[in-house]
């Protein structure tokens, strides 16, 4: 495993904070950073190549757009997890997915443009993999501010 330097955790511990919109948001952090712009795009890359990071982009509030998000769970048997998450993965409205060690042992969060459609990709996954989807929607949001430090 690569290990991250001082230069990749100021980048880590900065991008937390958020990202610019501006014409030019890689040279604007780098620039706060001491970095040319193509170094730190190259950094991110490589983080992202060697599995330090395992997404860097946007992270969209459907639900402020006029979407939903809703929490789901599954219980799906030990020898046919894979083949389950590949199915549930599929679908473009599941934004996260996680294996649990617990009985409900899927869990991931549908990502859709209409509350209606919560339902709609539950009822399709249920479909296609034979299993129950059991939906959390969110009733209150908390914003923690939730931040690892590099």
């Amino acid at each position: 495993m690569t290990a991250l330097d001082d230069t990749d955790r100021r980048i880590l511990n900065r991008l937390q904070e958020g990202f610019p919109i501006t014409p030019h948001p890689f040279a604007d952090v780098a620039a706060e950073l001491g970095l040319e712009e193509d170094v730190l795009i190259t950094r991110l890359a490589r983080l992202k190549e060697t599995r330090l990071i395992t997404r860097f982009g946007p992270f969209y509030d459907a639900a402020a757009m006029g979407g939903a998000f809703c929490l789901c769970a599954m219980q799906v048997p030990e020898g046919d997890f894979d083949r389950v998450a590949d199915l549930v993965n599929a679908h473009p409205e599941v934004a996260h997915n996680y294996e649990r060690d617990h009985a409900l042992n899927m869990w991931f969060v549908l990502a859709t443009e209409t509350e209606a459609g919560i339902g709609e990709v539950a009822k399709r996954i249920e479909a296609e993999t034979g299993l129950t989807v059991l939906q959390f929607p969110k009733e209150h949001e908390f914003f923690i501010g939730f931040r690892v430090a590099a």
